[in-house]
């Protein structure tokens, strides 16, 4: 018998992320988010906050509605704040992170330079939920995002691949169904564990030189699974576990990038460490 819990809950959790997806502000792209919250090409860092800060949305998301929440709590803490569309598939509108995940990296590599071209700033912090939390791993150590990049912080990132649950295990039952999932969906396929992409991109360390990483993870994560595989390794790593700051956040995949303020003021704290504040359960009215 299948073990329809464990199937279930991903697939649950996987639909959960197309609706989030699929609202209204969908329509939106980046070049119209409101420019009272982010990807306002005016803007000019602060002596306070000198890095212009890029959100990097996460499968099947968007550069609008991953970050109605979090895009507008940095802009309103004084950050310049920008968000790309990345991994488009042709013919597959509003939902992306669905490209080769090598790809994306290169639009992501694009955006940042036209973001440090705009804001005359050296580097750039760069704030991503799940995919978008570990694809730009790959620009950091391909790519030459190490020498634009000051930190990473990664909201729930798939660094080390998912198995959903073990939902991926059942996969070669299905003859054909890798194989299918990879030529129709290679972004999904890229980030199933021990994939290809992912064998390469953790090849010879977690992390580069001269990048500050933190990674926020939540043990009731169902979709980047085993949580504790989001973890990173390397001397300038700092991981943190969403429960050991507040026992009584519930929050899963989903909402740890878009509403949980918990996570947002330790996603401020990451990008401002000299500044930082203890986060606890009192940190969601701050």
């Amino acid at each position: 018998m299948l073990p329809w819990k464990r199937v279930l809950r991903p697939l649950a959790a996987l639909a959960l992320t197309i609706a989030v997806a699929a609202v209204p502000a969908a329509t939106a792209r980046a070049s119209t988010a409101p420019s009272s919250g982010w990807n306002d090409y005016s803007c000019q860092p602060s002596a306070a906050h000198p890095r212009p800060v890029v959100l990097v949305h996460g499968t099947f998301g968007n550069s609008v509605d991953n970050w109605l929440g979090l895009a507008p709590y940095l802009k309103d803490r004084g950050y310049c704040v920008y968000s790309l569309d990345y991994g488009q598939l042709p013919g597959v509108p509003l939902f992306y992170g669905l490209g080769p995940i090598d790809k994306s990296a290169a639009q992501l590599s694009a955006f940042v330079d036209k973001v440090l071209t705009s804001t005359g700033a050296a580097k750039a912090d760069l704030v991503g939920h799940s995919q978008g939390g570990m694809m730009p791993r790959y620009y950091l150590k391909f790519l030459g995002g190490a020498a634009k990049v000051n930190a990473l912080v990664g909201l729930a990132p798939d660094n080390h691949g998912t198995d959903l649950n073990g939902l991926t295990n059942l996969l070669p039952y299905f003859p054909g169904a890798e194989d299918l999932l990879k030529a129709t969906t290679p972004g999904l396929a890229d980030q199933i564990s021990g994939s290809d992409f992912l064998t390469k991109l953790n090849a010879g360390g977690d992390t580069v030189p001269g990048v500050h990483y933190t990674v926020i993870a939540t043990k009731y994560d169902e979709v980047a699974t085993p949580w504790r595989d989001q973890y990173l390794s390397g001397s300038d790593v700092h991981n943190v576990l969403l429960q050991d700051l507040c026992p009584l956040d519930l929050s899963e995949h989903v909402a740890i990038g878009l509403l949980d303020r918990i996570a947002f003021h330790e996603v401020a704290n990451a990008l401002d460490p000299a500044h930082a504040k203890a986060t606890s359960c009192a940190s969601v009215f701050s």
